[in-house]
């Protein structure tokens, strides 16, 4: 552990890639097999189930500390991390226990499976006999929110240049659904057996948004689709089984057994990627109703027969067998329509039209009726561009719609995490409906760090009353909210929920009576809903 807490301090106190890099390497060079596995599945964000509640935690804290419970609380706002306040709370270790990184994972999974006392006694004691930092990581592992800000692609990076293997495999070899506990680092990382994962997906290939439309070349030169609003999939057909992925390495083919059909219409070694959509007569529904299937391990026949879903393929990776990323564009997509040509019609599965048009402005007036067919916009690529892996400029662009946006009040208030647990940036909005103000969201994002500070201190000055960290606020200052859907809901007062909300700018220039109205939101709903 002592060796993964001088990573872990490394990584945080430094914000150059090459030191993250070079550190990385270092310990995958030297660390354990077990540790090594263990580091690549939390940086990959394959975390150990939580152990424990916060609350208890919080209380067994503030008991080891012989302090009040209220002054843990007053101290938790202020850190704004659980871990970290935790292990400043905590009195100084007695004595050291020398367990590396896997043991007190093992220790946690031994914890998992005890009564709440005899957790308790075990956690109190990795408390007493770990040092400050090798406490803050124990404890943000029992509670299973261990996150580092290093992505997946620089660890993997270190991990290429530590093993002397391309970067491009070793991205493809961490993909799957794979967990230290079903695998090991040699069948992981240093086994070559192509067979070792039927399963084990492609890496998506990811886009940038469009930054000049000018500087892209001629039309012709590009291949041009809508960026159809559901999940991005990758659908996999080997050894007469058929496995479903989305971008976030989440398998979903459970909860979308009515592709299981493809099994029958595609041939073995097939890979596509694409967008699972809910489609009925022959027209992508809206992301709302794709959103009833989501997060469900079962999904009922109700559910199947209004929303049933299909994959709108985009590209073939995998054709008989091969990989074929490093093909042209072109040449994938030509295989792919021969491929779909031959499935009958009653398939789920549908090509993703090309758009076309004769110079930009024709393209941008296709865009402009993307909601129309339930899009976020368009896709351009490059005609020869291969597949690659990971986001990359050049080759792919997105091209989405402008947001859609209300006119809001902010009228509660509380305080972020992290680095922000001193500012208040998460706030609640809300609309006019007559003389009412009805709250319809909460938005956090979207302000730069010196309009949070300036909120920050109008709050302060005005709160009216509290509700625990929450604080209601004058119904002053109008934001512009920006999101990217709307749909009905029944758990919020306004009836209405919104997709991706954020916060577009603070317009110091409208006054309250200005703001939308509920009937305004209702209008959207009914139009784009």
């Amino acid at each position: 552990m002592k060796d993964f807490a001088n990573l872990f301090t490394t990584l945080d106190q430094t914000t150059k890639t090459t030191a993250k890099v070079n550190a990385m390497a270092a310990y995958f060079r030297t660390a354990t097999d077990a540790d090594k596995l263990w580091c690549i599945a939390l940086f990959s964000g394959r975390r150990p189930k939580r152990v424990i509640t916060t609350t208890l935690l919080r209380e067994w804290a503030a008991e080891q500390a012989g302090l009040p419970l209220w002054l843990f609380e007053e101290s938790y706002p202020i850190v704004g991390d659980l871990a970290e306040t935790i292990s400043l709370f905590l009195p100084p270790a007695v004595g050291h226990v020398d367990r590396p990184l896997s043991g007190w994972i093992a220790e946690l999974q031994r914890l998992s499976a005890l009564d709440e006392a005899q957790r308790k006694a075990g956690i109190l004691h990795a408390w007493s006999v770990l040092p400050q930092t090798e406490r803050f990581l124990f404890t943000k592992l029992l509670t299973g929110g261990f996150r580092i800000g290093v992505s997946q692609k620089l660890m993997t990076r270190a991990l290429a240049r530590a093993t002397d293997q391309d970067e491009a495999v070793l991205t493809h070899k961490l993909m799957g659904k794979w967990t230290p506990d079903t695998t090991t680092w040699n069948a992981l990382i240093e086994s070559n057996d192509p067979t070792a994962d039927l399963s084990r997906p492609y890496p998506f290939y990811l886009a940038y948004g469009l930054e000049d439309l000018d500087k892209l070349g001629p039309v012709s030169d590009w291949f041009i689709d809508r960026k159809w609003d559901g999940i991005r999939g990758q659908l996999i057909i080997r050894d007469g089984q058929h496995h479903l992925w989305s971008r976030g390495e989440d398998l979903m083919t459970d909860r979308f057994p009515e592709l299981a059909q493809l099994i029958d219409v595609l041939p073995n070694g097939t890979v596509i990627d694409g967008e699972i959509l809910a489609f009925k007569n022959e027209k992508p529904m809206s992301f709302n109703a794709l959103q009833k299937r989501i997060g469900r391990k079962t999904v009922p026949k109700s559910v199947l027969k209004d929303a049933p879903a299909i994959l709108m393929a985009y590209d073939l990776l995998e054709y008989d067998g091969q990989d074929i990323r490093d093909k042209p564009l072109e040449t994938r997509r030509s295989v792919l329509e021969t491929l779909l040509n031959s499935t009958p019609k009653s398939a789920p599965l549908r090509l993703s039209a090309q758009v076309t048009g004769d110079t930009w402005d024709d393209i941008a007036n296709i865009r402009a009726t993307s909601r129309d067919h339930h899009a976020e916009g368009l896709m351009l690529k490059r005609r020869d561009s291969p597949y690659l892996s990971g986001r990359k400029k050049g080759d792919w662009w997105k091209w989405k719609i402008d947001p859609l946006t209300i006119d809001a009040v902010m009228i509660y208030a509380q305080a972020g995490s992290g680095r922000r647990a001193n500012l208040f940036t998460d706030f609640t909005f809300a609309v006019k409906n007559g003389t009412d103000l009805v709250p319809f969201t909460k938005a956090y994002s979207g302000l730069t760090d010196a309009e949070f500070r300036q909120i920050t201190a109008w709050v302060k000055k005005n709160t009216q009353q509290r509700f625990g960290p929450v604080r209601q606020v004058p119904a002053e200052h109008v934001f512009e909210i920006a999101f990217e859907g709307i749909q009905p809901s029944p758990r919020h007062k306004s009836g209405i929920a919104l997709r991706f909300p954020r916060m577009l700018r603070w317009r110091h220039d409208k006054p309250v009576d200005d703001i939308n109205t509920l009937d305004d939101l209702k209008q959207m709903l009914a139009t784009y809903g």
